[in-house]
């Protein structure tokens, strides 16, 4: 594993918090969905960003004077030739994917080395790395309450009083209802690498704690919404829909305020170093602010993020301003809707601008990614600058963990025995069809001469012969990220209106070259592991791919989302997507946060379906036609 030396020692581990640590949740998640693969953009396309200064030494010397080579300050140099990796990474406006590659190695380094770097990435993407993050709450006396194993009566009342008021008592209880995903002891992060050293079967994805100035901190990090719990496998970089990163926040700031730093040393036993840190972190959450999803499901990134710069002064570093903490400026996302879900990250190898909307047009998203959370977690921006400036393989390693995140295979979870070839090549012909000019073209191994006939019959074939026929060979996507505008929900894209110009006057997002530029529509991204990635469109409003298929007035218009545990119960797979109607389980309703209503703001099921629809409104393809396509999307 490749570890910065100028930051502390982190470790994942399974913890034993308690209620408290609600606090650090949900501030430390307040903005982890969207930016994802949304972000805060960094680095100039040649310079490196913050750190450009810092790549260069030497004066310009007198004409023909020849100048020492750059230097990479502290950041990824696996050749060591003195220039950064990341220098081979455009990140500006212009940056292109040539059709038919893809961005997986994103800095060129090379298979043999590529999986050592990932390894170290998704260390960072498991344990938040940044030691000046604003909310941040000492570790051991969190764990010291709220001991799974504890069986002292003082101990056992406090998790009784937290279980009654909060809805968990534990550690393990409060990631449970965290919806955090457990790693299931097999499954790597991605081809080429391994899950850091420390992790072990069980353990919370996304919970971790470091040393800050002698106190062992408890974080939440980028994991805790982009990697997912799918029938018993852990998927890396997936969209985690069990996540509650803003309610965690709600249900923590109800309390926190009203706890004495006395009162926190007596209960938790904790030092004068930790009482310290806890007070910080108590002076710092009047300048985050928050904002509740409407289901279970999506993420508020947005409104953290705005409504946060709402409570900070309008310099070009959003410094703290007490009376703006507690009288903040207007801002539209107080009542405007803006959810979305997480996205998945293993499509920022075809990407070229950010966000569902494409809004963020230049930068890498790590940076976004860093920037938004720590606006959503009172941090100060200059203090976040100068450990940018000084982490810079921090931010090169998760920036190549998050590019080689891979898709998850339909064959992986239910084998080859569902896959009809015949039915999905008829399927790849209605998708060039109608639906290549957005999604891409995928070239199939199929379509490779020879292939088929080694296959034979393909229903008496080997699995191992049908994973070799139906792999995709090639995704012709488009060279630069389009946005397109065909008629879904638009209140999550007219949310970037209500911050965009503030984002962009920071001096922090100049140093990062990032830009943003509000957009009308979405991107409409590839689709490889489609079929995991329901329910669909932004908002998460379609439940299966058979709803997204059909017109919108065909769409069903309330479902509900539950655990992805039994693929049986809790999957369609005909329709690949969520149970609805009699088939979902009543256990489900129990929680009204799993009821979406797409008559509701934000959630509108409407848009992506003009191609699809006939002339007299009724579904363009026959169900028969539905069915081989999605035979299809099956292979991706």
């Amino acid at each position: 594993m490749i570890t910065p030396t100028d930051r502390p020692a982190t470790r994942q581990r399974c913890h034993r918090s308690r209620a408290l640590s609600a606090i650090v949740v949900a501030s430390t998640l307040a903005s982890c969905g969207d930016a994802g693969d949304s972000g805060a953009d960094a680095e100039d396309a040649q310079d490196g960003g913050v750190d450009a200064a810092a790549d260069t030494v030497g004066d310009a010397g007198d004409v023909g004077e020849e100048l020492p080579p750059p230097i990479c300050s502290d950041g990824l140099d696996l050749n060591g030739d003195g220039v950064c990796d990341r220098s081979v990474a455009d990140w500006s406006r212009d940056a292109r994917v040539p059709a038919g590659t893809t961005r997986r190695d994103i800095y060129d380094l090379g298979d043999e080395a590529l999986g050592d770097v990932v390894t170290a990435g998704v260390q960072h993407a498991l344990v938040w790395p940044i030691s000046v993050s604003g909310v941040l709450l000492p570790w051991v006396p969190l764990a010291r309450m709220f001991d799974p194993n504890a069986t002292d009566d003082v101990t056992l009342a406090t998790q009784r009083f937290a279980r009654n008021s909060l809805g968990f008592g534990t550690t393990t209880e409060m990631y449970d209802w965290l919806g955090l995903a457990r790693w299931d002891g097999t499954t790597p992060p991605t081809s080429t690498a391994s899950w850091p050293a420390g992790v072990s079967p069980g353990d919370a994805l996304g919970a971790g704690t470091f040393a800050v100035d002698g106190v062992e901190v408890l974080t939440f990090s980028c994991a805790t919404c982009h990697t997912a719990q799918l029938f018993g496998h852990t998927v890396y970089g997936a969209t985690n829909r069990r996540a509650q990163a803003n309610e965690f926040f709600h249900l923590a700031s109800d309390f926190f305020p009203y706890i004495t730093p006395a009162a926190f040393a007596e209960l938790a036993g904790a030092n004068e170093e930790e009482v310290a840190l806890f007070v910080r972190t108590q002076e710092n959450l009047p300048a985050v602010a928050a904002k509740m999803p409407q289901v279970r499901g999506l993420d508020t990134s947005l409104a953290q993020v705005s409504l946060s710069l709402a409570r900070r002064a309008e310099d070009e570093w959003a410094s703290r301003d007490e009376s703006l903490e507690f009288r903040p400026r207007p801002n539209a996302l107080s009542t405007d809707i803006a959810d979305s879900k997480p996205a998945v990250w293993w499509n920022l190898r075809y990407k070229t601008r950010w966000l569902s909307d494409g809004s963020i047009v230049s930068g890498n998203p790590i940076y976004t990614n860093f920037l938004w959370n720590e606006i959503g977690r009172a941090t100060d921006l200059q203090e976040l600058a100068a450990w940018l400036a000084a982490n810079q393989q921090v931010v090169d390693e998760l920036t190549v963990a998050a590019f080689a995140a891979e898709s998850p295979r339909w064959t992986d979870f239910f084998g080859t025995d569902a896959i009809d070839i015949p039915a999905a090549q008829r399927g790849q012909a209605l998708f060039d069809t109608h639906c290549s000019t957005c999604h891409g073209t995928y070239v199939k191994a199929w379509e490779t001469p020879g292939v088929l006939d080694t296959l034979g019959d393909p229903s008496s074939a080997s699995a191992a012969a049908i994973e070799a026929a139906i792999a995709t060979v090639e995704l012709r996507y488009h060279e630069q990220t389009p946005v397109f505008d065909v008629g879904t929900d638009s209140w999550r894209a007219r949310g970037m209106n209500a911050f965009a110009d503030r984002l962009n006057e920071l001096a922090i997002s100049a140093q990062m070259g990032t830009v943003v530029e509000v957009q009308t529509g979405y991107v409409p991204p590839p689709l490889d592991g489609i079929w995991s990635r329901y329910p669909y469109l932004h908002n998460q409003s379609v439940p299966t791919l058979c709803d997204l298929l059909v017109p919108a007035t065909y769409r069903t218009g309330e479902f509900w989302m539950g655990p992805d545990e039994d693929p049986e119960a809790d999957f369609d797979a005909a329709c690949v997507g969520l149970p609805v109607g009699d088939r979902v389980p009543e256990s489900w309703k129990e929680e009204p946060r799993n009821h979406y209503d797409t008559s509701l703001p934000g959630l509108g099921n409407f848009g992506h379906d003009e191609w699809l629809t006939a002339d007299d409104g009724t579904p363009l393809l026959s169900e028969a036609e539905r069915s081989d396509l999605i035979a299809f999307l099956r292979t991706l």
